[in-house]
């Protein structure tokens, strides 16, 4: 059962099909009967696509689905066939989605499994193991349901490795529907992914559904998606006061002073070595070569070999839940801005980490609004109207959040008044760029940020890119024609001249576009490869996918190039003035590649850095108290082990958290955020 997957490629698949010449068309994929068991997916946005599971003849179960998602196509089927124990010992998936074929089979001969998937091909011996596919519809994660259960507490072992367990939690809900009210309980399925993944199943064992930014439910329970997502975080909830308690201990709130170290002051984008930083009271109390007078009980960290250097800036980061929130302490980062979540999670997320029942980093949180409809993007605000746009920007102040996000497919008509009210109630303004704007039309509405930078390219690409709302295919377009782009000549010189006079902020995540547009499918992502060996193996599969399929004329040395000449224009639009923050719009792993990027284009690692410190800050105005190593400002700070001066890489080896006046260890952080050891 492969939830995580399906929730991450709904968002934005990127695994190609390798193996097999072309999708099975849509017009040869399996017909669900009128006695099919229909399943609906949904977010808080609306509709986005339709499940069907049926029996056929011969015991095996079938499954179609059919879902638009931001314009995004995913029309598969698949069939499970079941030995006499009831065990799944063959998979069949056909079809496509916007990653391509997404053909897919397992079976077992003669005790030997054997798969072939987009990304790989093997086979193992078969034993008590039960395959967990790579891809596949969201409903067809049901077939392994009654193995885990009937597993329980010791698990399932898996292939092509890995071992999963299905646990109950304390958590039931009434959903209410055309069938009655059905009683469902919130269990949550361990081993497949870095976190827990919450499902919900009826009382005899079936799924029911799974919720959350993206959702799958029985047609006719949509009404019940808004509070179960409510129950399914407060589960969650109670599950993170335990981990606060093993990682915030009266100990790790001690004085310190970190001995000996480089240090570096992000103020002036370099590296100083032979620093002595004292660290008190959530404080920084002193910094410079002298000994300094440690207080009462300080503990001392010796700096040799390593680098202090102020904690991490994710700009683009949605914080899915609570475990995501821990995960990105673990890799360094002690702010983030979560540009595109629910309301409800932001604020109980904040109050519970000023109480300390929650370890995550402090978050600057964004809501998207987009216009109603088929494009419309899950988790959205929803709006069919200006008054609704000026509405949806009220609530997102009422709740004391700090951005509004513009979507792809919004009424360009509604922005610029949408804008003038948030800018009136003190909140930034950032987002993709809806279909018919350039990225001037979106300054010029009022845009404090451009996020992506494909959108920061928008004015030098021809009309019918410009023309789209699918977002790939916003991507896919400068992937063919930014390489030939100059950015001394027009429009892109007015383009970066505007942004840097008028200090528009530009969010990159590069390493969006290189795994969209550049890796090889079958190979681990250049993001990912640190972290191979550290996380489960159904997570760490799912690192090997490739690029999209390219739209027809379009070649890989041509999204290649192109890509290559984006890292330069993000180092080009910084020197120019123009403000460059890092972000990763993943898992959060993908924070450091970012700044690799950087470097490549032709930033130095101190100016790389910056983007993820002190640039950061400035852009949501935390900048005076938080973003670099200073006395007086509050101590966020990140330990590495090693030079990050030579190797902006070395900041994945996370030796020591600072954060909210407590010393984090980083072995601790990332074994509570489901690391099983140190990244290479």
């Amino acid at each position: 059962m492969t939830v995580r997957r399906a929730l991450i490629a709904l968002c934005l698949a990127v695994s190609p099909a390798a193996l097999s010449a072309a999708p099975v068309p849509k017009e040869q994929l399996l017909v669900p009967p009128a006695t099919a068991e229909h399943f609906v997916v949904v977010s808080e946005a609306g509709k986005h696509g339709d499940e069907w599971r049926w029996a056929l003849p011969d015991g095996s179960i079938a499954y179609r689905e059919s879902i638009l998602l931001r314009g995004l196509v995913f029309e598969q089927d698949e069939v499970v066939t079941f030995d006499a124990s009831g065990r799944p010992v063959g998979f069949t998936v056909r079809g496509v989605t916007p990653s391509g074929d997404s053909a897919e089979t397992y079976s077992i001969d003669q005790g030997t499994g054997r798969w072939t998937t987009s990304v790989d091909e093997g086979q193992a011996p078969a034993g008590a193991a039960v395959y967990n596919t790579f891809g596949g519809t969201f409903l067809s994660g049901d077939a392994l349901i009654p193995l885990y259960l009937k597993a329980g507490p010791k698990g399932a072992d898996l292939l092509p490795s890995g071992h999963g367990t299905l646990e109950p939690s304390g958590t039931t809900f009434s959903a209410t529907g055309p069938k009655g009210n059905q009683t469902v309980k919130l269990y949550f399925l361990k081993g497949t992914g870095q976190s827990p993944a919450p499902v919900w199943l009826f009382g005899d064992g079936r799924l029911f559904g799974y919720v959350g930014a993206l959702g799958m439910v029985p047609e006719g329970y949509e009404a019940n998606l808004k509070p179960m997502i409510a129950a399914q975080e407060a589960a969650i909830a109670e599950l993170t006061p335990a981990i606060a308690k093993r990682l915030l201990t009266p100990g790790s709130h001690r004085p310190v002073l970190f001995r000996n170290v480089k240090i570096y002051d992000a103020d002036k984008e370099r590296f100083v070595a032979g620093q002595n930083v004292v660290v008190s009271g959530g404080k920084i109390i002193s910094v410079g070569t002298a000994r300094p007078k440690l207080p009462a009980g300080a503990r001392v960290i010796d700096g040799a070999g390593k680098t202090l250097v102020p904690g991490l800036w994710d700009s683009h980061m949605h914080v899915s839940d609570d475990f995501n929130a821990l995960s990105e302490v673990a890799l360094g980062v002690t702010s983030a801005r979560n540009p595109g979540g629910s309301i409800e999670l932001a604020v109980s997320q904040r109050d519970r980490r000023a109480k300390g029942q929650l370890v995550g980093p402090e978050q600057f949180d964004s809501v998207i609004v987009d216009r109603k409809g088929p494009l419309a993007a899950q988790g959205s605000l929803a709006v069919s109207s200006l008054e609704e746009t000026l509405a949806a920007v009220r609530k997102i102040k009422a709740a004391n959040l700090t951005a509004v996000k513009f979507y792809t497919s919004m009424d360009p008509a509604w922005i610029p008044p949408a804008a003038k009210l948030a800018h009136e109630l003190g909140l930034h303004v950032h987002g993709h760029i809806p279909a018919g704007m350039r990225t001037l039309d979106a300054v010029n509405a009022g845009y404090d940020e451009i996020t992506h930078i494909y959108f920061a390219t928008m004015q030098a690409m021809p009309d019918d890119v410009v023309a789209k709302s699918n977002t790939t295919l916003r991507m896919t377009g400068p992937g063919k024609y930014f390489k030939d782009v100059d950015f001394n000549a027009e429009p892109t010189k007015t383009v970066i001249k505007t942004l840097a006079e008028k200090h528009i902020a530009v969010d990159p995540t590069l390493v969006v576009v290189e795994g969209v547009l550049t890796s090889e499918a079958g190979k681990v992502s250049p993001a990912y490869t640190a972290y191979v060996g550290t996380l489960p193996p159904a997570t760490e599969r799912g690192f090997k996918s490739g690029p999209i399929p390219l739209p027809e004329g379009t070649t890989r040395e041509e999204t290649q190039a192109s890509f290559k000449h984006m890292t330069e224009y993000v180092a080009v639009m910084r020197k120019a003035g123009v403000p460059i923050v890092a972000g990763t719009d993943g898992q959060g792993m993908e924070l450091v590649r970012e700044l690799e990027l950087y470097v490549q284009g032709g930033m130095t690692p101190g100016e790389a850095l910056a983007t993820a410190t002190i640039d950061a800050a400035r852009n949501v105005k935390a900048d005076k108290r938080t973003g670099s190593i200073a006395v007086g400002k509050e101590a966020d700070l990140l330990l590495v082990d090693g030079d990050v001066e030579a190797n902006v890489g070395n900041l994945r080896h996370v030796d020591q958290v600072v954060m909210d006046g407590y010393v984090l260890d980083g072995d601790a952080l990332r074994k509570e955020a489901g690391f099983s050891g140190r990244p290479k």
